[in-house]
Order: C-alpha cells, then structure tokens, then sequence
C-alpha cells in the first residue's frame, strides 16, 4: 500500500503529464492549423486534447491533483536538455509530439493505480496520437520537398 508522501508524489506526476501533454498538444495544434493550413488534422489533434482534458476533469480520483502542484519547487525545472535549440517548426512539432505520447504513456501507466477505465482511455488515445502524427508527418515531408 502506497504511503502519503508517494500518493502525493504520483499525484505530482500525474498533474505534471496532464499539462505537459495539455501544451504539447496545443503546440502541435498550432502548427497544423497556421502553417499546415489543415482543419481536419487541427480537428484531430484538438479532439485528442479535449479527451485527455475530459480525462482529467471526469474521474473523482483525479479532483485534488491539482493540490500537490509544487511548481517553484520542481527539481527538473530548469533542466532544459535540447529543448532551446530547435531548427524550424518541423523540429518543434515532432519534439513536442514525443512529449504528448511520453506523457499519454506516464498518464496511461499512473492511472492503473487511480483508475483502470482513465488507463484505458489514455492507452486508446494514445494509439489516436500515433496515427494522427503519421498523417501529419506525411503532410510536413511533403511540405520540404
């Protein structure tokens, strides 16, 4: 059985892939949207969005998340790695897709101990994410050519 302080640190992870995959959607959103001019694919990736939001605002088990929320306080925030030097929007898109599907899988992973149907939901969108980023890659390889 899980002691408080880990329940707290769970609930940091959790929050922490909610907004993580939150941002990175809404980034690559952007991309689609203004440089690939495509309202199905924009559609897509705000329909993913909205189902990790649903996800996230829908369970009980996920209401007081938000409470262990320790922002100023994260170690890895100022850890930036790669993530200042990017080439073009192409580059921006496809770091900030691996960030979606990296937290989708911390989010599937960390609810099989909140909540087996959220982990199943995010497994299900997660596979959605795969497939939408096949589509646009094609889109943005296309565009270079």
């Amino acid at each position: 059985m899980p002691g408080n302080s880990d329940i707290k640190g769970i609930d940091r992870i959790i929050d922490a892939n909610f907004n993580r995959a939150y941002e990175g959607l809404r980034v690559c959103e952007e991309i689609v949207r203004f440089i690939l001019n495509s309202r199905v694919l924009t559609s897509a990736l705000k329909n993913a969005r909205h189902q990790v939001s649903l996800i996230a605002r829908s369970r009980q088990v996920f209401s007081n998340i938000i409470r262990q929320r320790k922002s100023l306080q994260d170690p890895g925030k100022e850890i930036y790695g790669s993530e200042l030097g990017r080439k073009d929007y192409r580059d921006i898109f496809f770091a900030n897709m691996q960030r979606v599907k990296e937290s989708i899988r911390v989010l599937e992973e960390f609810s099989k101990l909140k909540d087996i149907n959220s982990a199943i939901r995010f497994k299900r969108i997660r596979y959605r994410i795969y497939e939408i980023e096949k589509k646009i890659a094609r889109r943005l390889h296309h565009d270079t050519a």
